[in-house]
């Protein structure tokens, strides 16, 4: 017996061993975050991982008095706090704020990439349960905060995307679109939530977003793949990496654009009418490549994942191949750097910011934990042109920063971002449990 467990004993240490020297040296980047930003990115030869480079910044929230740092001539301040995992926010017509308190959903299976996930989620501020309730907030007397919140609806399955259309109020829960009557002032919905079309739960990638079609007939859902690079196999990713066109009168949905790992911010662009995504790239190829990114999407785009990445280089760990594809894999307009988990996204249409954020896209950058160093962990802003694009030679411009302490610790992590009623920008910050507000000073 003493035998076995003297085994047992070493088995345990240079395990141990071996995990805190993976952790201890991983995969670090040789470029910066800039140069794989853009609408020409470098894209150099991946680096194959057999284990993940795990570099997450320690949730450790907000110190009182500590708010994150505005660009020049904006001004930052607390719409919210004391929230649960804030992650998404929606405008209603009244001016109203509906934010989503939710968290990934109770994760199944275990073994290796269970354990890395619980470990990643906890150490990066989401290990807690969901709160799996949206909340409205109204700021009736105009000063910039929200002096009154109620539970709009609660008993839903880890909500995240939300949206009005047709006397209805539409939410993305993480295995299905469901909704609700919604009448202007509503304060409180009690109904039960209808089932518009299931949605495929499970593994990777827990959020689902919806915006209405400006025909008022249609929805968009975003729904994220269930795996890095489709691991498990192609049957596992049935309608998934996949943004779905849903048709609410009859219930039913078609895929309206495919190949996009973990799709999450929807907006139309304000000059072209267009439909805009951001999207999460594939981890294990290294710190520096592939680029998250933000596109405009049309019918039928395929973006390639899991065979290709920025349209059309090959990711080799893929099984079986599919050759064919590549010439069809749409490149993307615009790399957001690489593992920034970009997410939240909105255009600066009614935007009140000045003159230097009227024409463009602010990106919600929740922050990587495939790199070392880490990137992202901030607001961007994307100067666009006159025909709905970025700018020629467009790079981002820092919004919010001041997430990271001096110590490299995450005092909040910025999600969805969204106008309210005075053109001022708001951002769900789900470490700090707080909704900021930026407005021109």
């Amino acid at each position: 017996m003493r035998r076995h467990i003297l085994i047992i004993t070493g088995i345990l240490i240079v395990a141990a061993a071996a995990f805190w020297l993976w952790l201890s040296s991983p995969d670090m980047a040789q470029l910066k975050t800039e140069a794989v930003t853009g609408k020409t990115p470098q894209i150099t030869p991946p680096r194959v991982q057999s284990f993940p480079t795990i570099k997450v910044a320690d949730a450790v929230g907000w110190p009182q008095g500590v708010m994150p740092t505005p660009a020049a001539g904006l001004a930052v301040k607390a719409f919210a706090r004391g929230l649960d995992h804030p992650r998404w926010l929606y405008r209603l017509p009244n001016g109203d704020v509906l934010v989503a308190e939710t968290n990934s959903p109770p994760r199944e299976g275990g073994g290796v990439a269970g354990w890395v996930m619980g470990y990643l989620m906890k150490k990066g501020g989401a290990g807690g349960p969901s709160a799996n309730r949206i909340t409205l907030l109204r700021d009736a007397d105009g000063d910039g905060v929200a002096e009154n919140r109620t539970i709009l609806i609660s008993g839903l399955n880890s909500p995240f995307g939300m949206a009005l259309m047709g006397g209805y109020l539409y939410i993305g829960d993480t295995d299905a679109l469901v909704r609700v009557p919604y009448k202007e002032g509503d304060t409180r919905i009690t109904a039960k939530p209808e089932t518009v079309i299931k949605l495929n739960p499970g593994g990777n990638h827990w959020a689902r977003n919806v915006i209405a079609a400006p025909d008022g007939k249609t929805l968009f859902v975003t729904v994220g793949s269930s795996t890095n690079i489709a691991e498990n196999g192609m049957d596992a990713e049935k309608f998934r990496a996949n943004i779905l066109q849903v048709y609410p009168e009859a219930k039913t949905f078609r895929i309206f654009a495919a190949g996009l790992r973990n799709p999450n911010g929807l907006a139309f662009e304000p000059k072209s009418g267009a439909l805009w995504v951001t999207v999460n790239e594939r981890d294990m190829l290294g710190s520096d490549v592939p680029p998250d990114y933000m596109s405009a999407v049309e019918m039928g785009d395929h973006f390639g994942w899991p065979w290709f990445y920025w349209g059309g280089y090959p990711d080799n760990r893929v099984e079986p191949t599919n050759v064919a594809l590549q010439q069809y894999s749409k490149r993307p307009d615009y790399a957001l750097g690489p593992h920034t988990a970009s997410l939240g996204l909105a255009f600066a249409g009614d935007a009140k910011l000045g003159p230097n954020f009227a024409n463009g896209a602010f990106v919600g950058q929740h922050g990587s934990w495939n790199r070392a160093p880490v990137s992202g962990y901030k607001v961007i802003y994307v100067p666009f042109g006159d025909l709905g694009f970025p700018a020629k030679g467009a790079k981002p411009v820092d919004v919010l920063t001041g997430f990271l302490n001096k110590d490299g610790a995450a005092q909040g992590r910025p999600v969805g971002v969204i106008t309210d009623k005075t053109g001022a920008l708001l951002v769900a910050d789900d470490v700090g449990n707080v909704i900021w507000r930026v407005a021109a000073k």
